[in-house]
């Protein structure tokens, strides 16, 4: 016991900067939520359905770019800082060609979104919203990739600052761009858009400028940026990258399918999704920043020889999440209503989303757990079970669920959300006993 309560205030140290990075990040999609739910419930709805596929798109790249902290935590353990330097400028060329790709394909689904049969009035405001989103997806994983490459190597305040800073300047130019100030036309839900590609444009020119000039990455800082990349490494990258980017992809593609399902019920019900999924996404960044120095800190371990601390460090950070998602659990279940009601006007809408919070208050106990159990298994290169758990909780249990409880069935909105529930109970349970079997045997990955 001794053991995981000092390897959790290890974990907590480089965890809490990271905390404040990931929430000040997500505090641009709730903030854009708040502004836009004050235009109308249309416009609250179609960044629901656009956000969905946006948020489908850049989970992809943040599996692809696991990676960069996997491998250069482990680099750094090493004493190799250069080879950890290597990592995060392969990793930048992931992220380019990865957003490049996902944008085309954005582009080609705003042609097509009959397909998914949302409301009418949805689908008239929705696209210039997403392609502009879709375009932020080169610094919104640029910036990631040089996020992780400093948390990796011990560096995480001055990122946290920067992302922080980004929050408060897409608050500004949500004012300016959505509402109609300072001799700009009010652009409802496409300022919003303008607001977020800017201020994420401008976050990653800051990291990357600090990154160069900082001397204490001066050791790990890629003499030749043109230099011809090593496909071994990208090999091993890859290797790693694609089952993570699967895995996550199996649990994002949930969220983006429950957001059909409550197209489905009209906009209503899109809106109130946008809401509690606005207020859910910024706890669980609580249980990320934990699972993301989880998981630095198991590669570190592994990259000094000491696979034996990966089960105290994974224990110490779930305990550590599980305290803290009972708390939040507490939060949602009493003050519901009145949070839901800051971002909307509409009391169907507000009634909608205080029940779905209710739900939320329930998941984010898994949810939270199993992201820690994911990043720990990823921390020692344990990733194409994982995916294949991933695939059967969410698409075996948690869609089919949400789609006969919630629409076959008739239990709405609420319904839906319960069936998604399951699904993160599952992937949570056998996530947990996946790194129990390893860590017993102190078996190390291939």
């Amino acid at each position: 016991m001794n053991a995981v309560l000092r390897e959790a205030r290890a974990t907590l140290v480089l965890a809490v900067p990271i905390i404040i990075g990931q929430l000040s990040q997500v505090l641009m999609s709730v903030t854009d939520s708040v502004m836009i739910g004050r235009t109308g419930t249309v416009p609250l709805a179609a960044s629901s359905f656009g956000l969905s596929i946006f948020n489908l798109m850049f989970i992809i790249g943040v599996g692809l770019l696991v990676p960069v902290s996997v491998f250069a935590s482990r680099s750094r353990g090493a004493g190799r800082h250069d080879e950890a330097g290597e990592y995060m400028r392969h990793g930048l060329f992931i992220a380019l060609v990865a957003s490049a790709l996902e944008i085309a394909l954005i582009l080609l689904l705003s042609r097509h979104m009959a397909v998914f049969r949302q409301p009418p009035e949805v689908l008239a405001v929705v696209n210039p919203f997403l392609t502009l989103i879709g375009i932020s997806l080169v610094p919104a994983l640029a910036y990631l990739a040089l996020r992780q490459f400093a948390e990796s190597m011990g560096r995480p305040w001055v990122s946290t600052v920067i992302v922080l800073c980004s929050a408060l300047l897409n608050v500004l130019l949500n004012w300016i761009f959505i509402y109609g100030h300072l001799g700009v036309p009010s652009l409802g839900i496409t300022g919003s858009g303008i607001s977020t590609l800017l201020s994420r444009t401008l976050g990653s020119l800051v990291i990357y400028l600090w990154l160069r000039r900082d001397p204490v990455m001066r050791a790990a800082w890629p003499p030749h940026w043109f230099a011809p990349l090593s496909w071994e490494r990208m090999g091993r990258m890859l290797d790693v990258g694609l089952p993570a980017a699967g895995g996550l992809l199996f649990e994002s593609g949930t969220f983006a399918a429950i957001t059909v399902m409550m197209g489905w019920l009209g906009a209503v019900a899109l809106a109130a999704q946008q809401i509690a999924l606005s207020c859910a996404a910024l706890t669980f960044m609580v249980a990320l920043g934990i699972a993301m120095s989880v998981g630095m800190r198991t590669s570190e371990a592994v990259g000094a020889g000491e696979f034996a601390r990966v089960r105290t460090i994974w224990l110490g950070g779930a305990g550590m999440g599980a305290s803290v998602a009972v708390v939040l659990t507490v939060v949602f279940l009493t003050f519901g209503r009145a949070i839901a009601a800051w971002f909307v006007d509409d009391p169907l809408v507000i009634s909608t989303a205080a029940l779905l919070l209710v739900v939320a208050g329930i998941f984010q106990i898994f949810d939270g757990n199993q992201v820690i159990n994911s990043s720990a298994l990823r921390g020692i290169t344990d990733v194409k079970v994982p995916a294949l758990i991933t695939l059967f909780a969410y698409w075996g249990a948690a869609v089919p669920l949400a789609y006969m409880v919630g629409i076959r069935w008739g239990f709405g909105p609420a319904g839906i959300w319960s069936g998604l529930a399951v699904g993160l109970a599952v992937a949570s349970i056998c996530l947990g006993i996946r790194l129990l079997r390893l860590t017993r045997a102190q078996a190390r990955p291939s």
